[in-house]
């Protein structure tokens, strides 16, 4: 099995930053990819970003490539979210998430469907 634990969130004003952390553990040599995801209130969980452990190629959903930025520290089996220039529409409970699965030309990776382990989530919330 994985265990994700997420941390690092907390109430920023608009334009601050943050960086958030998620501890891999357990059996983490059957990930291939590892994810943040976020959900604000009353709103479907949306892809955020995606980091190939393989060769650390990245993706980024559109509405934050530019201001996020996924990163690994293998020695720390640690994945990073550095969020810059937040704005209210970030606001949400940020999860990491880990699959099996490789990241190729499709899209399988912004579906929460694919992954099947999941942290508990770090609350981001922004104020204006």
């Amino acid at each position: 099995q994985v265990q994700l634990e997420e941390s690092g969130g907390g109430l920023v004003q608009a334009g601050g930053s943050l960086r958030l952390s998620c501890v891999v553990s357990g059996r983490p040599f059957t990930v291939n990819t590892e994810s943040w995801f976020r959900q604000a209130p009353g709103k479907e969980r949306e892809f955020v970003a995606a980091f190939n452990r393989i060769n650390s190629d990245t993706r980024y959903t559109g509405s934050v490539e530019g201001r996020f930025t996924i990163t690994r520290d293998n020695a720390k089996n640690t994945l990073y979210l550095q969020i810059d220039n937040l704005n209210p529409e970030d606001t949400g409970v940020y999860y990491c998430a880990a699959a099996s699965k490789v990241i190729d030309s499709s899209n399988w990776y912004i579906s929460v469907t694919h992954y099947p382990y999941w942290g508990q989530g770090t609350q981001v919330t922004v104020s204006s």
